[in-house]
């Protein structure tokens, strides 16, 4: 899908779904000084975040793919990934937070956040406090 319909279709979506995250993140997951937090949101529960505040999402093709990177080029630039540039900085588990953590290397040799195995990134067209494509060709936000 080319990215201005992806933009479009995300944009759809999210004035459909009218989601907004509250702008408190939970206590426990900010003082570990992970790259990661979980915040509440009225439309979808507890999710991931960066420290931003900027939603994260998988892509069911990685989930498919067993977890291996497939998001490159015009894909990484729509959906930035969420990159640590030392493995040690992802705890393996956040308090109050399912599931675990860790590190992937990108064909780029970056090192790249995964919740659960899978890559998380965010969405480029979205700002702090929006859910805007979860559903959407593919990409769903993490929710925890």
């Amino acid at each position: 899908m080319q990215p201005l319909y992806r933009m479009v279709m995300c944009t759809a979506a999210a004035l459909l779904l009218g989601a907004t995250l509250s702008s408190a993140a939970m206590a426990d997951s900010a003082k570990t000084g992970a790259p990661v937090i979980s915040l509440a949101d009225q439309q979808f529960g507890t999710i991931l975040s960066t420290r931003g505040h900027r939603a994260l999402y998988y892509w069911n093709v990685e989930k498919r793919a067993g977890g291996k990177v497939r998001c490159t080029g015009a894909c990484a630039a729509a959906w930035p990934p969420l990159i640590v540039r030392v493995a040690s900085s992802v705890p393996r588990r956040l308090p109050n937070v399912k599931g675990t953590f860790g590190v992937i290397r990108r064909p780029d040799g970056r090192l790249q956040v995964t919740h659960n195995r899978l890559p998380i990134y965010t969405y480029a067209h979205e700002g702090p406090d929006q859910v805007l494509c979860d559903d959407v060709d593919g990409w769903f936000v993490v929710r925890v």
